[in-house]
């Protein structure tokens, strides 16, 4: 479900009502815990946090027009689904979120490669999320995106 809302608000607003509260909370969350520099835009029809231009001039190599992304999160037709691209990137990070997760929820963590998905809102483990958040700071996402291009 691709969102053409252009402001985060916007998109949060044309969720599910029952939906709404928690989209807000995590995406506070991402925005009280992600370490300096990163933004907060709507890419993909979706929230996202990105390094800005200003930070990382050569964009996402997909499309340079487009500042490099980071994390995202989006309100789909059956759960909310959070990207994390150290999730993905990192096999480091990826194990200790598996590691973790058992101690925040009862289910088994519905994944994908960079994607978590959330079938019941009031499952979101909001304080893993705090975490995971915290592991890479803008330069390291950077580092690391860099080496992954060059292989």
């Amino acid at each position: 479900m691709t969102s053409k809302a252009t402001s985060p608000e916007d998109y949060i607003k044309e969720a599910p009502q029952e939906r709404q509260f928690f989209l807000n909370k995590l995406r506070n969350t991402i925005k009280n815990n992600l370490p300096k520099g990163f933004q907060e835009c709507m890419q993909y029809g979706m929230i996202g946090y990105v390094v800005p231009h200003s930070i990382y001039p050569d964009g996402y190599h997909c499309n340079p027009e487009m500042p490099l992304p980071f994390m995202s999160f989006a309100s789909q037709k059956n759960s909310i689904n959070l990207y994390h691209s150290g999730i993905y990137a990192i096999p480091e990070i990826h194990d200790w979120f598996i590691t973790e997760y058992p101690k925040h929820c009862k289910r088994k963590p519905d994944m994908g490669k960079s994607c978590i998905r959330f079938k019941k809102p009031e499952e979101i483990p909001f304080e893993l999320i705090v975490e995971l958040c915290q592991k890479l700071s803008i330069q390291d996402w950077i580092e690391t995106y860099e080496k992954t291009l060059k292989k």
